[in-house]
């Protein structure tokens, strides 16, 4: 037998000299087939290198029980927490995930999502690309009534549930804490405006200076990709600035942004908070390790990715409507700490 053809049925049937029925029902644990032949095939499939072709065994039930999953990018603590949550979810319930990461770019996210198509996968969750515009790529998912779940970067769709937090609350919180810290001159540094996410933050920032009678300053809100050197970059910007305009608190997308941002500031002598305050968002293990501890939002990456796989798989199981809750809104807290304690001694 030649050592790189695949292992098939008939093979077994013939080294244990049973027949191929036999083989076949044993493989799937039938109790027409006795415990000991059963365990004498499985013996033998192991001895031979046996691989179920899963792959024919879905075509015929029409069932994968594989979902994929279309990510911005894989190296962050948010999106990790996410995908544990949904590994954890998915294994419960007898489910593989297919992860693939659009690295931020439009045309990535297309490929990925035709190749998740092509995979037969039963149902998609995804967390959109930044500078994606619309959901064209998706058309053949909608089209065969395969079930899709945004999550955190969402898209409105009637044919797809969105599992997010109150992106606009929070920021509202958030901003209205640096105000009553004493702030009064305040700088968002916010993402891409196409991600609902980020234009919600913008927009609970700017509902928050106007009911507190403060003005929205546009060369104070700048956006990025939220990245380290974006953060580094704002930095600059910041010590460009006259020192009468600058901000006296940062309000950021994200941890990431804020961290850098802080330490450019540091570096250059300005003091955290009396000088500028700050606060991130994402409650990122940075936030705890630099000092000052950042002022965050905390919200479970963890209890989003179980959220978004638990009910997509109620849905393809039949227990439940996957349409019926067009958004499902997490909770989300606000965490102070010493980045923008101006008027606490205490945290």
């Amino acid at each position: 037998m030649s050592e790189d053809r695949e292992i098939t049925i008939y093979d077994i049937a013939k080294h244990l000299g049973i027949s191929a029925a036999t083989v076949s029902r044993g493989l799937k644990n039938n109790t027409m087939i006795s415990k000991s032949t059963r365990k004498k095939i499985a013996d033998a499939a192991k001895e031979l290198g046996y691989q179920s072709n899963t792959f024919a065994s879905s075509l015929r039930s029409k069932n994968t029980h594989t979902l994929g999953v279309l990510v911005p990018r894989l190296n962050s603590h948010f999106m990790s927490s996410v995908l544990a949550g949904m590994e954890k979810a998915a294994s419960k319930q007898g489910y593989n995930l297919i992860i693939a990461q659009s690295l931020e770019d439009a045309d990535r996210e297309v490929v990925n999502a035709s190749t998740m198509f092509n995979k037969r996968v039963d149902g998609l969750l995804i967390s959109l690309s930044a500078n994606t515009e619309n959901l064209n790529h998706l058309d053949s998912f909608f089209k065969r009534k395969i079930p899709v779940v945004f999550f955190d970067r969402v898209h409105p769709h009637a044919d797809t549930t969105s599992i997010i937090i109150d992106n606009y609350g929070a920021a509202y919180k958030v901003t209205s804490h640096l105000i009553q810290q004493g702030c009064k001159r305040l700088m968002h540094l916010g993402g891409n405006l196409l991600r609902d996410v980020y234009r919600q933050r913008l927009e609970g920032f700017q509902q928050a200076l106007k009911d507190h009678h403060l003005p929205f300053i546009e060369e104070l809100h700048i956006i990025s990709t939220l990245s380290e050197d974006a953060g580094t970059d704002a930095a600059r910007y910041i010590l460009d600035l006259p020192v009468s305009k600058r901000p006296d608190g940062v309000f950021c997308a994200n941890d990431t942004v804020a961290v850098h941002c802080m330490i450019g500031l540091k570096a250059a002598g300005l003091r955290i908070p009396e000088d500028i305050a700050f606060a991130g968002f994402n409650n990122d293990p940075i936030s705890k390790v630099v000092e000052p501890n950042l002022t965050t939002v905390d919200y479970s990456g963890e209890v989003v990715g179980t959220t978004a796989v638990s009910n997509l798989i109620s849905h393809l199981k039949g227990i439940s409507d996957l349409y019926m809750t067009n958004q499902i809104t997490l909770r989300s807290e606000l965490i102070v700490r010493a980045s923008s304690a101006k008027m606490r001694t205490d945290i």
